[in-house]
């Protein structure tokens, strides 16, 4: 999630030497089909969403757990929770999408029933899904899948469960950063050759380093067909105006956007900023309303980092009432009206 980029970051030679290997080999159970090469709208709008998290950023060597789940949830517990959950990012919100972490621990142990049901919901209720992959913490934060034994299994098990359910998308890794651009554009290209049942147009390849540009996955013709996912931050520039954030974005953007989801970008929501007024000497202002501008003028989708996050100041929702059955409250009105600009509706900036 939120790291500076890196976007010339050099790649240690004997880890290249692995990830050479680990593309080149046939790892786990291959899901053939027909191919789907039907391409992606030329307006990616239809996604308005939130980013749904682990308290812990969603990096973890052990399962995630999102903000207001428990481990020790049922199915049913889970699908409750989440239900309510996902109409409250609705209600509140007016969003239609949201994406969520997992990694080989969520998947290929025993937590993986209940979460489950988080997916399930949210479909349920008609709501878009991206279901990315993140990386360990620690040492495993390094912006390398963590371990090809287990990465394999766990898509295996997720396209499996859900390769027929037409609202759930496919995010082969969050912020591949580890990876040259060569390397991703490769490790990308094997995950649609192993999953060529996948419709393309339901999955999302990440833009390389931080998710922090699209255009050379964008050039890659091996990739045709897929949507693009950015990632966008205020704090990667200590000050910056309106117009040069807007600059900033379609410089990462180059000429795709038609194909790209912003699917992180994120400013402080519990602070009192006001995002509904210029305030040209905030950095933050200036960059949730040159992001959301820009989003409503290319069309493009937007996935707000977090929609909600236990103890994150970026966090637009906050959980209430019972545990057992939670309900969400906007954390800033102003953001939230931001929000509905980027996805078509409400009302721009006042002057």
């Amino acid at each position: 999630m939120r790291t500076i980029p890196a976007r010339n970051r050099v790649t240690p030679r004997l880890r290249a030497t692995f990830v050479a290997v680990a593309i080149a080999a046939v790892t786990g159970t291959t899901l053939a089909g027909s191919p789907a090469s039907a391409a992606p709208s030329t307006n990616t709008s239809q996604f308005k969403g939130v980013n749904w998290a682990d308290p812990r950023d969603n990096y973890a060597d052990d399962p995630v757990v999102l903000s207001g789940l428990s481990l020790t949830d049922t199915y049913a517990q889970t699908y409750t929770k989440a239900t309510r959950v996902i109409a409250a990012f609705r209600a509140n919100l007016g969003a239609n999408t949201v994406r969520l972490p997992i990694n080989p621990y969520t998947v290929n142990g025993s937590y993986w029933k209940s979460y489950r049901g988080v997916i399930d919901a949210a479909t349920a209720q008609g709501f878009k899904v991206i279901v990315s992959y993140w990386e360990g913490t620690g040492a495993n934060k390094d912006g390398f899948i963590d371990d090809p034994a287990t990465y394999w299994p766990m898509w295996n098990t997720v396209v499996k469960a859900y390769q027929h359910n037409q609202r759930v998308y496919f995010e082969p890794m969050n912020e591949p950063h580890g990876y040259t651009d060569a390397e991703w554009v490769d490790l990308a290209a094997k995950w649609l050759d192993t999953y060529s049942s996948v419709p393309r147009n339901r999955v999302f390849v990440s833009g390389a380093g931080y998710n922090d540009h699209v255009t050379t996955v964008c050039a890659d013709p091996r990739l045709k067909g897929t949507y693009l996912s950015l990632h966008h931050y205020g704090f990667w520039k200590s000050y910056a105006t309106y117009d040069q954030w807007a600059s900033d974005l379609k410089e990462r953007l180059g000429d795709c956007a038609n194909r790209t989801v912003a699917d992180e970008f994120g400013a402080p929501m519990t602070t009192g900023l006001n995002y509904n007024v210029p305030t040209p000497d905030d950095n933050s202002v200036n960059f949730i309303q040159a992001d959301t501008d820009v989003f409503r003028e290319l069309g493009m989708g937007s996935v707000y980092w977090p929609g909600l996050r236990t103890d994150d100041t970026y966090s637009i929702q906050k959980l209430i009432g019972d545990a057992a059955r939670p309900w969400l409250a906007t954390t800033n009105q102003s953001g939230a009206d931001r929000l509905a600009w980027a996805w078509g509706r409400g009302r721009p900036v006042k002057s």
